[in-house]
C-alpha cells in the first residue's frame, strides 16, 4: 500500500477525486481515504501544516495501514536562481532547518542524538517520480536535491540566502524533512515531491497566491502518473 500526503486540502483534493473504493477513516483529525487509485492500493490523507502534523500523519500511516512507502505531495519556495516556479524538486534528502542544537555541538539542522544529518529520500521512488514526468504531460524543470522544513514560511531575501549557504538546500517547505525522518525510523522509503510556487524571497507572498494553483495542479498530475507506474 502506498501512503500519500499533502498538507493542505488542495493538495489531494486532485488525487481524491480520482480514487475509487473509498472509506474514509478518522485518526488524531485526520481523514485518511483508502482506496484504489489507478487501480493500486493507497491512502490519500491531509496531514495539515506543519511538522508535527506531518509526523504524526506519517507515523499513522507506517503504524496502522502497514505503509510499504510514503510520498508527500506539494509546493514549496525554490531556493535557488534555476529552479523557477512550477518547476518539480525531487527530494535526495530533507534537513529540518529549523532545528538548532548548536549549544550542544550539533551542526544546524542535526536532530540531537540521531545518527544521522539529513533523512534520506528512497532512489527507487525518485526514478519513477523522474521516469513520470513526461508521463504526466509536464514540461518543467526537474531537480533533484535537498529539501528543507521548518515551521515557516520564508519570504526573506537573506533568510533565503542563509538557507542555501548553511545547508545547500534546493527548495524549502514545513513538512517534507518530518515525514522523512519519521519514515526513517519506521524504516520504510520514502520521496518528497515539490512543485515550486514562490522564490522565498520579498515576493514570496505575491508569488504564493499568484502559482499556487499550477504548482498544485505539476504535483497531482505527477502523483498520478507515479500510482498508475507504481
Amino acid at each position: 500500500m502506498l501512503g500519500i500526503i499533502g498538507a493542505m486540502s488542495q493538495e489531494v483534493a486532485g488525487l481524491k477525486a480520482q480514487m475509487t473504493e473509498v472509506k474514509v477513516e478518522q485518526l488524531a483529525g485526520m481523514d485518511f481515504y483508502c482506496g484504489k487509485l489507478k487501480g493500486k492500493d493507497v491512502v490519500v490523507v491531509r496531514s495539515g501544516i506543519g511538522k508535527v502534523n506531518a509526523a504524526i500523519c506519517t507515523q499513522i500511516l507506517a503504524g496502522h495501514y502497514g505503509a510499504d512507502a510514503v510520498i508527500n505531495t506539494g509546493i514549496a519556495g525554490s531556493l535557488k536562481k534555476e529552479i523557477n516556479i512550477g518547476d518539480i524538486v525531487l527530494a535526495t534528502d530533507a534537513v529540518q532547518h529549523d532545528m538548532d542544537a548548536t549549544g550542544f555541538g550539533y551542526p544546524a539542522g542535526q536532530v540531537p542524538q540521531m545518527d544521522l544529518f539529513a533523512f534520506p529520500a528512497d532512489d527507487k521512488l525518485r526514478e519513477l517520480a523522474k521516469k513520470c514526468i513526461s508521463k504526466a504531460g509536464l514540461k518543467v524543470g526537474v531537480f533533484c536535491g535537498r529539501v528543507l522544513s521548518g515551521d515557516q514560511f520564508i519570504d526573506n531575501k537573506e533568510k533565503k540566502e542563509w538557507l542555501s549557504e548553511t545547508f545547500g538546500g534546493f527548495c524549502t517547505e514545513m513538512e517534507g524533512a518530518a515525514i522523512a525522518q519519521a519514515a526513517y525510523l519506521n524504516q520504510i522509503p520514502c520521496l518528497i515531491i515539490r512543485a515550486i510556487s514562490d522564490k522565498a524571497d520579498d515576493s514570496a507572498n505575491m508569488d504564493y497566491e499568484t502559482f499556487e494553483a499550477q504548482a498544485i495542479d505539476h504535483s497531482v498530475r505527477l502523483m498520478l502518473a507515479m500510482a498508475e507506474e507504481w
